[in-house]
Order: structure tokens, then sequence, then C-alpha cells
């Protein structure tokens, strides 16, 4: 059993590749499902997909890792060449490293965040439904959780963090004298559009919009910031009486074109527009940059702006690496423990399987004695009797046989094992 990972990530796939392997949550169950019976051997799975990467985690054989690639760039529509000069490919301990720093917020384009963990956590939960999450990787995963926890609570690595849509925030400053006197639309209503509206309503702009394709959950969350809702058919017609724009839906395909903008821009007298789109794939055509009086920023655009203040946390990171390499440790030991080469459990199986068959000898020796009569007080200690000298019949024939030094350190094994409660306390204590 090994298990390995296959990703991309913003640190080695540009946005608009990302954007062609961006997955929502309800596509992730189906698309493991797909995944799966693509392969030959069936393999535990799990899909992690954000803005910032899109990553499929394993626990079976390895050579499933090639075909893996080729499915996921044919998913992408791309050949398997262009994605494995942006892909990486991680196996057993550096896996396991590698989603431990994820869910520590470690490997984020902002370090420290925590909203990945709350992805990942849902990205487990599709893997379960799916029926692709076998005792491997919930290990894996659930040591990610625990890590994360304690990296969380034992260091400062998410102090000062500053989060995308608080780096909007401040490049909105940067562009506008007063916050008080822009208006602004956020487009969706998901969690990123939730934290961008929270954001900017603390400055107290002169009117905030929401335009989402369902109109219940835009009001939902325009009613707690008192913000307008619109539908989404509304945006391009009117886009132009808006200052500032944040976008981020689920959308395959861009919902503010070129044209749109244009046209805004036209109406507004060429008064400057500052939007920022979070969305990955693209939900504003990537042409609109190269307009004079638009200021675009994409996730990848807000890279810069976000790890200020990073080298003052970097003492914290040292403390979290610390804490993720004793994870590791610890989950390579239990994977080794379930190596049929090296480990214990295939023996504790094997112990369990023999302790059954000696089990059900007795048991079937006890009916026939019952069945001839005899009473149940004389079977059942014929029972007690029979499995006791099964178990210890090995036990007691290796106390006998070897020289001295054999017998001896037989001797002190079979006291550790069987007399556990009989040792002397000074004895107990130093096999404790």
């Amino acid at each position: 059993m090994s298990v390995w990972a296959l990703g991309i990530n913003h640190n080695t796939a540009p946005l608009d590749l990302r954007g062609r392997f961006a997955f929502a949550l309800d596509q992730i169950q189906p698309t493991l499902t797909g995944y799966r019976q693509s392969l030959s051997r069936q393999l535990e799975a799990t899909l992690l997909s954000t803005c910032n990467r899109t990553e499929l985690y394993g626990a079976g054989d390895q050579s499933a890792v090639g075909p893996t690639l080729d499915w996921l760039a044919q998913t992408g529509g791309v050949s398997g060449d262009v994605l494995r000069d942006h892909a990486y490919v991680l196996r057993d301990d550096e896996a396991a490293r590698h989603a431990f720093r994820v869910a520590s917020g470690l490997d984020s384009m902002v370090l420290g965040e925590a909203q990945i963990l709350g992805q990942m956590k849902d990205a487990v939960r599709a893997a379960s439904d799916a029926g692709a999450l076998g005792s491997t990787l919930h290990q894996l995963f659930q040591r990610s959780f625990a890590v994360a926890k304690e990296v969380r609570s034992s260091t400062e690595i998410g102090t000062h963090s500053i989060s995308m849509t608080a780096a909007a925030v401040r490049l909105a400053s940067q562009l506008f004298e007063d916050l008080r006197d822009i208006k602004v639309l956020f487009v969706g209503a998901g969690d990123m559009i939730e934290l961008a509206a929270t954001h900017f309503a603390a400055k107290n702009p002169k009117g905030m919009s929401i335009a989402n394709r369902t109109l219940e959950r835009g009001e939902k969350l325009a009613s707690r910031l008192g913000a307008e809702v619109m539908r989404l058919a509304e945006v391009p017609d009117r886009l132009h009486e808006f200052d500032a724009v944040i976008s981020c839906t689920a959308s395959t395909l861009p919902i503010i074109g070129l044209g749109a903008v244009e046209r805004a821009l036209k109406k507004r007298r060429h008064r400057p527009m500052f939007m920022v789109d979070l969305a990955v794939p693209r939900d504003i055509e990537a042409e609109v940059k190269a307009l004079p009086d638009v200021y675009l920023y994409t996730v990848d655009d807000l890279a810069t702006v976000v790890q200020t203040g990073k080298e003052s946390r970097q003492a914290a990171v040292a403390q979290a690496e610390a804490i993720i390499d004793a994870g590791v440790l610890s989950f390579m030991h239990w994977m080794e423990q379930r190596d049929p080469a090296h480990g214990v459990v295939p023996l504790i199986q094997q112990i369990n399987a023999q302790a059954d068959v000696w089990r059900a000898a007795e048991m079937a020796r006890a009916r026939r004695l019952l069945a001839k009569g005899e009473p149940i007080e004389a079977v059942l200690e014929a029972l007690s009797r029979g499995l006791t000298q099964k178990m210890l019949h090995g036990t007691l024939a290796e106390l006998h046989t070897g020289d001295v030094a054999t017998r001896a350190a037989t001797a002190q094994t079979v006291s550790r094992l069987f007399l556990r409660d009989e040792l002397p306390k000074t004895t107990r204590d130093a096999h404790n």
C-alpha cells in the first residue's frame, strides 16, 4: 500500500490552466466515480479543488499515477505533456507532508489562511459519499486535520495574515480617495463573496449590490449587509452604475465580457472601474484587463499583496513545520505497521484467524457432546479446557525447547504476555 498526490497549484500552473481543472463541490463525487471507473484496478481516491489548486490523492498501487495524469489531462482538455510540465507527483512521506502543509495553510497563497481546511473537509466528505475513501486516506486526512488544529492552536501562523478579500479592499483604497463614495457590485453569493462583502461593508461604501443566479441566496446575503439584490442577467445592463466589481461564481465560462465592460465605460464617461475576479475559471474575460480605464485583478495578481508580513511569520512557520514533521513520522509508522513485509497487522490478523479456527473446533465438539445428552456443566468445562490447551500448546512447547539462553528469553516474553498482573511492581514499571 502506498499513498501519493498528483496536482497543480498556484506555484506550478498559470490561472488559465488551473481553470481547466476546477471542479465545483457538487462535481467532485461524480468526477471521482468516473475517474475510478477509468482505472483497471480500484483504489482509494480524494479530489481537492480550489481556486489555487487541484489535487488527486490516491492510496494503492503507484502504477496508477501515470493513468491518473492522462485521465486528468483528458478531463481538462490538454495534452498529457502540457499537464506534466506543470504537475507535481508526491509519494508516501512527501505526499503526507504535502497534505499536512495544505491543511495547515502553509502551502496557500495566503500563508496561514484557514479556509483551505474547510475545503479539504468538504472534499473528504465528497470522497466518502462516492465510496472512494478507504482506511488509508481516511487516516491521512484525519491526521491532516489534527495536525492543522495543532498548528493553529500552538503557533501564530495565522496572525496578521491578509486574505484575498482584505487585499481587494486595500487595492480599492489605493485607487479611490474615499471608499464611502463608491458603489460596489458583488457577483455571486458564495463564501468568498460573503467575505469580500463583509470587508467592503466595514468601509461604508455609498451602495452595495449582490447579483446572483439564485435570487433567494442573494437576498439572504443582501439582507445581512443592507445591500440591494439583482439577477445575474441584469449585470451587463447595469454594470456602468458601479465603481467596483468583485466576482466569484462557479460558472465554467466568463459572465462579464469585454463588450459589456466597454459599454459600461462609455456610459461612465471613462471614469475608472476597479474589478476583482476571484473565480477559477475566470468570471471576467481576460481581455478586459487591457482596457485603459479598468483596473482588473485576478487571484494571481493579488499574490504580492497577500505576501505582506510573510517574513514576520517565519518563526511560526518553523514551529508549524516541526509539528508537521512529527505528524508525518507518526503516519508513516502507521503505514509500516500495515505493510505485510514490516508490520504487525498481518500477524494480528493471522492470530485472530487461528483463534477462530480453534474456537470453531471446540464449539463443534461441544455441540456434539450436547447432542449426546452430556450435562451442560461438563460440556462447558470441556470447552474451556480445550480452548486453553489449544492456545497454550505452542507457548508451553517453546518453553521446553532450545538452549538455556533461548528458554530464558522465551520465559521472559511469556511472563510479559501472560502474567502481566502477576509481575512485581518494579518489573511492571520497567516494561511500561
